[in-house]
């Protein structure tokens, strides 16, 4: 075997709610020493077509003071704070690889999350939301667009329309992610459609990915948190998200979200992967 062809490690390639992650047990810290930037990995090997493909990559690490912690980058080398589809994936991950137990707890940057194994389901507790503003003016270039806004470990701005099928998710989507109101950082934006007290549509528009993705956690919940506070929802929520995926959300004195964390393959990631 010829170096071009040499195996680096071992990963597992998740998919919770038609997002797509790449998991890489990083207690040891071999991805740091093989790629001492670990953004310009990031970004090679989340390429589609020519490396594994993926919305974003985990490294699982060791905490100190709870069962694991993890680093969560977007498909584009940034770090972000925390992803709900994401999170479920590490508690997977955690539970299968014998990190840890079916009830468990992890650091991100957002703070500690809790999670619970429900077979290939998992339930995660997400922070507190913060940063809670409804219904407030943003200037585009023709027109005033009223939004939402909330932090569930990451920004979101939330969109209601009557059809969310028809909605311009890149379009728009783009235009708000880099709008000077969200700046430095920029946002997601997600838009919703509300069926009932019970049951909502959502598009969601990810930073990072740069575009739209199946389904977004921690957008789920950012939709859940302003349509409870505005009285179209009830506590309990489900999610219909564009992959098809329902996802639930609670939105009380804690706030959860369940739905699956499937294991689609375990591979061993050659040296030609990152070229």
């Amino acid at each position: 075997m010829d170096r071009m062809d040499r195996e680096l490690f071992q990963f597992y390639k998740m998919s919770a709610s038609g997002n797509d992650f790449i998991m890489i047990d990083n207690r040891d810290k071999v991805v740091d020493q093989l790629f001492p930037d670990v953004r310009e990995f990031v970004v090679k090997v989340c390429r589609r077509r020519l490396s594994v493909g993926a919305d974003g990559l985990i490294l699982i690490e060791r905490s100190p003071t709870v069962d694991f912690s993890w680093r969560f980058f977007n498909a584009d080398g940034s770090e972000a704070d925390m992803c709900g589809n994401g999170g479920r994936c590490a508690a997977r991950f955690a539970f299968v690889n014998g990190i840890a137990g079916k009830r468990m707890a992890f650091e991100t940057l957002a703070g500690v999350m809790k999670a619970e194994i429900l077979g290939a389901q998992v339930k995660l507790q997400l922070t507190t939301p913060t940063d809670l503003k409804l219904d407030y003016p943003v200037a585009l270039e023709h027109r005033e667009l009223f939004v939402s806004s909330v932090n569930t470990g990451v920004p979101h701005v939330i969109i209601l329309t009557d059809n969310v099928d028809h909605a311009p998710v890149e379009e728009l989507g783009r235009v708000l992610r880099y709008h000077k109101e969200f700046s430095p950082h920029g946002t997601n934006v997600d838009f919703v459609t509300v069926i009932d007290k019970k049951n909502v549509k959502l598009r969601t528009y990810e930073r990072g990915v740069e575009g739209e993705t199946l389904a977004c956690g921690t957008g789920a919940v950012a939709a859940s948190v302003v349509l409870k506070h505005k009285g179209l929802t009830g506590e309990r929520i489900n999610l219909l998200t564009r992959g098809g995926e329902v996802l639930r959300v609670t939105v009380g004195d804690e706030v959860y979200l369940e739905g699956d964390a499937r294991i689609i393959y375990i591979g061993k990631l050659m040296q030609e992967a990152i070229q």
